[in-house]
Protein backbone atom coordinates (compact mmCIF):
# COMPACT_ATOMS: atom_id res chain seq x y z
CA UNK A 1 0.00 0.00 0.00
CA UNK A 2 1.36 3.32 -1.19
CA UNK A 3 2.31 5.78 1.64
CA UNK A 4 -0.58 7.48 2.91
CA UNK A 5 -3.28 5.05 1.54
CA UNK A 6 -6.23 4.17 3.54
CA UNK A 7 -9.64 2.65 3.25
CA UNK A 8 -12.51 5.90 3.99
CA UNK A 9 -15.86 4.52 5.21
CA UNK A 10 -19.02 7.36 5.15
CA UNK A 11 -22.64 6.74 5.64
CA UNK A 12 -24.20 9.12 2.77
CA UNK A 13 -27.87 10.04 4.17
CA UNK A 14 -30.58 11.49 1.38
CA UNK A 15 -32.66 13.96 3.14
CA UNK A 16 -36.54 13.46 2.09
CA UNK A 17 -37.70 17.12 3.29
CA UNK A 18 -34.86 19.34 1.27
CA UNK A 19 -33.62 16.32 -0.47
CA UNK A 20 -30.03 17.37 0.66
CA UNK A 21 -27.50 14.57 0.78
CA UNK A 22 -25.80 14.29 3.96
CA UNK A 23 -22.73 12.67 4.87
CA UNK A 24 -20.79 11.53 8.38
CA UNK A 25 -17.41 9.61 8.14
CA UNK A 26 -17.19 6.36 10.49
CA UNK A 27 -14.35 4.89 11.70
CA UNK A 28 -14.92 1.52 9.66
CA UNK A 29 -18.09 -0.70 8.52
CA UNK A 30 -17.52 -3.12 11.74
CA UNK A 31 -17.85 -0.50 14.48
CA UNK A 32 -20.82 1.36 12.18
CA UNK A 33 -22.52 -2.29 12.94
CA UNK A 34 -21.68 -3.10 16.25
CA UNK A 35 -23.50 0.16 17.11
CA UNK A 36 -26.22 -0.10 15.00
CA UNK A 37 -26.85 -3.23 17.36
CA UNK A 38 -26.20 -1.73 20.28
CA UNK A 39 -26.88 2.03 20.61
CA UNK A 40 -25.03 2.44 23.92
CA UNK A 41 -21.57 1.92 21.86
CA UNK A 42 -20.23 5.30 22.40
CA UNK A 43 -20.41 7.57 19.42
CA UNK A 44 -16.90 8.59 19.67
CA UNK A 45 -16.03 4.80 19.56
CA UNK A 46 -17.90 5.01 15.55
CA UNK A 47 -17.60 8.23 13.99
CA UNK A 48 -14.67 10.01 12.85
CA UNK A 49 -15.64 13.32 14.27
CA UNK A 50 -19.14 14.92 14.83
CA UNK A 51 -19.06 17.29 12.19
CA UNK A 52 -21.90 16.64 9.45
CA UNK A 53 -21.28 17.31 5.66
CA UNK A 54 -23.81 18.08 2.96
CA UNK A 55 -23.57 17.80 -0.54
CA UNK A 56 -26.44 19.62 -1.63
CA UNK A 57 -28.28 17.15 -3.86
CA UNK A 58 -25.13 15.99 -5.95
CA UNK A 59 -25.24 12.43 -4.38
CA UNK A 60 -22.53 10.87 -2.34
CA UNK A 61 -19.57 11.58 -4.06
CA UNK A 62 -20.32 15.80 -4.23
CA UNK A 63 -18.50 18.37 -2.90
CA UNK A 64 -18.31 18.46 0.66
CA UNK A 65 -19.39 21.72 2.56
CA UNK A 66 -20.41 21.61 6.08
CA UNK A 67 -24.07 21.60 6.94
CA UNK A 68 -25.51 24.78 8.37
CA UNK A 69 -27.69 24.98 12.11
CA UNK A 70 -30.47 25.78 9.15
CA UNK A 71 -30.10 23.09 6.91
CA UNK A 72 -30.32 20.44 9.75
CA UNK A 73 -33.21 22.27 11.42
CA UNK A 74 -35.21 21.90 8.52
CA UNK A 75 -34.59 18.55 7.66
CA UNK A 76 -34.37 17.03 10.91
CA UNK A 77 -36.15 18.88 13.70
CA UNK A 78 -32.90 19.88 15.56
CA UNK A 79 -29.68 21.34 15.13
CA UNK A 80 -28.13 19.12 17.71
CA UNK A 81 -25.28 17.51 16.16
CA UNK A 82 -25.07 13.87 18.63
CA UNK A 83 -29.23 13.61 17.43
CA UNK A 84 -28.44 14.16 13.70
CA UNK A 85 -25.40 12.06 13.66
CA UNK A 86 -27.67 9.05 15.16
CA UNK A 87 -30.16 9.41 12.39
CA UNK A 88 -27.86 9.56 9.63
CA UNK A 89 -25.85 6.40 11.07
CA UNK A 90 -29.50 4.38 11.35
CA UNK A 91 -31.16 5.35 8.09
CA UNK A 92 -27.85 6.32 5.61
CA UNK A 93 -26.45 3.64 3.38
CA UNK A 94 -22.40 3.01 4.01
CA UNK A 95 -19.77 3.45 1.06
CA UNK A 96 -16.58 2.59 0.77
CA UNK A 97 -13.78 4.71 -0.74
CA UNK A 98 -10.35 4.47 -1.29
CA UNK A 99 -7.82 7.10 0.22
CA UNK A 100 -5.59 8.68 -2.21
CA UNK A 101 -1.85 8.43 -1.96
CA UNK A 102 0.07 11.36 -1.16
CA UNK A 103 2.08 12.65 -4.02
CA UNK A 104 5.38 14.41 -4.01
CA UNK A 105 8.58 14.66 -3.20
CA UNK A 106 9.59 12.74 -0.29
CA UNK A 107 12.98 14.73 0.41
CA UNK A 108 13.64 17.78 -0.88
CA UNK A 109 17.32 18.30 0.66
CA UNK A 110 18.31 15.56 -1.62
CA UNK A 111 18.54 16.83 -5.12
CA UNK A 112 17.55 19.13 -7.61
CA UNK A 113 19.46 21.78 -6.03
CA UNK A 114 22.64 21.86 -6.33
CA UNK A 115 24.61 24.97 -4.74
CA UNK A 116 26.65 27.20 -7.12
CA UNK A 117 29.95 29.10 -5.85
Amino acid sequence: MTRGEATQYKVHYKGPETENDFIIFVEDREALNKWREDTSVPLAHVVQSFKVFTTHQQGASGALDGASKQILETEFGTSVDEEVIKTILQKGDVKEMEGHARNGSMNDSRGGYAATR
